[in-house]
C-alpha cells in the first residue's frame, strides 16, 4: 500500500480546492497517483453535483466586469447567501464574466463548453468542482453583453446589476458631466424598477392591453354610461400618460429632481455640454427574480438532527 504523505495531500488540496480528507481517501484509493486521484474527485464531484442539481438555488450574485465600451452582466445562483459571499464562490463569478468578454458566447450552454478564463478546464468542469468543494447546488443563470457607451451600477453587494447604454460621441463620453448623468440614470434604473427604455419600446399587445384596462375602468364609471366610443377613445389615450410614467425610463420623474423627466435631466446635460446624447437602453437583473425561494423549517431541521 502506497505511504499517503500530509505534502502530497496538501498538494492535492491546493489544486483541487477539496477538503482534506476527501483528498487523502482519493489519493488511499489511487494508491498515491496523483492525476488518478484528481480524477476521483472530479468523478465525485460530478455525483456531488447531480444530488444537488434539484436543490433550490436562488440565492447567489449578479455581478458585473466592463472592458473599454463593453461589459458583461451575469447572475449566479448558490443555496444559501453566505456561500454567495464566499470568497472562492466571488472569483468564480469573476471569473465566468472574464471568461464571457474574452469570448462573447452566444448562451449560457456555449459559456459552460469554454476553457475557464486562465485554465485549460471546460466552464462545466469548473461548475462541477465548485458545487462539490462548496457542497451547494450553483447555477449559472443568464448573461448579457452589452457594448456602446455605458455606465454599470452593482447595489446591495450583488442583489441588482444595471447597465445603461447612451449613443453620444467619443469625446462626451469622456467628460465628466456625462459620467455623472448616465451613473444616474443607472442609480434611477435600479430604484425604480421601469420595464421600457422609452414609449417606442412598449410592445404592441401590451400597450393594447393596458387601454383595454383604461377603457373598461372609464365605462365602469356611471358618469361616462352615455359616452359614445370616440369619447371613451380620447379619454383613455389621455390617461395613458400615467401608465408610461410608471413603466418607461425616459418618461419616469428623475429620482433626484421630480420637476423633470429622466429624458429631460438627459437633454439638460446634453445641452450644457453642446452634444447629442440618446438614452438608447437599459439591462436590469435582480438577484432571485422569478426564482423558488428555498423555505427554512428550523424545528423540522432541529429534530432531523436529533434523529
Amino acid at each position: 500500500m502506497a505511504v499517503i504523505t500530509a505534502k502530497a495531500v496538501a498538494e492535492l488540496r491546493a489544486k483541487t480546492g477539496c477538503g482534506m480528507m476527501e483528498c487523502k481517501k482519493a489519493l488511499t484509493e489511487a494508491e498515491g497517483d496523483f492525476d488518478a486521484a484528481i480524477k476521483l474527485l472530479r468523478e465525485k464531484g460530478l455525483a456531488t453535483a447531480a444530488k444537488k442539481a434539484d436543490r433550490i438555488a436562488a440565492e447567489g450574485v449578479v455581478d458585473i466586469l466592463s472592458e473599454g465600451d463593453r461589459a458583461a452582466m451575469i447572475e449566479v445562483n448558490a443555496e444559501t447567501d453566505f456561500v454567495a459571499k464566499n470568497d472562492s464562490f466571488v472569483e468564480f463569478v469573476r471569473g465566468l464574466l472574464r471568461t464571457i468578454l474574452a469570448g462573447n458566447p452566444a448562451d449560457v450552454e456555449a459559456l459552460k463548453a469554454m476553457k475557464f478564463d486562465g485554465t485549460e478546464q471546460m466552464v462545466a468542469d469548473v461548475l462541477v468542482e465548485k458545487i462539490a468543494t462548496i457542497k451547494e447546488n450553483i447555477s449559472i443563470r443568464r448573461f448579457v453583453v452589452v457594448e456602446g457607451k455605458l455606465n454599470t451600477y452593482i447595489h446591495g453587494h450583488g442583489m441588482t446589476g444595471v447597465i445603461v447604454k447612451f449613443d453620444t460621441d467619443d469625446k462626451t463620453a469622456e467628460n465628466e458631466a456625462f459620467r455623472e448623468m448616465s451613473k444616474n440614470v443607472a442609480l434611477q434604473v435600479a430604484a425604480m424598477n421601469c420595464e421600457f427604455v422609452n414609449r417606442d419600446a412598449v410592445p404592441a399587445s401590451r400597450l393594447a392591453e393596458e387601454k383595454e384596462i383604461i377603457a373598461t375602468q372609464i365605462r365602469n364609471d356611471p358618469k361616462n354610461a352615455a359616452k359614445p366610443d370616440a369619447i371613451i377613445e380620447k379619454m383613455t389615450v389621455g390617461k395613458l400618460g400615467k401608465f408610461y410614467e410608471q413603466v418607461c425610463l425616459a418618461d419616469q420623474a428623475y429620482v433626484k429632481d421630480d420637476s423633470m423627466t429622466v429624458e429631460k435631466y438627459v437633454q439638460s446635460v446634453a445641452k450644457e455640454l453642446g452634444a447629442e446624447i440618446r438614452l438608447v437602453d437599459f439591462y436590469r437583473y435582480d438577484k432571485g427574480e422569478g426564482l423558488q425561494k428555498r423555505e427554512d423549517n428550523f424545528a423540522e431541521e432541529i429534530a432531523s438532527l436529533v434523529k
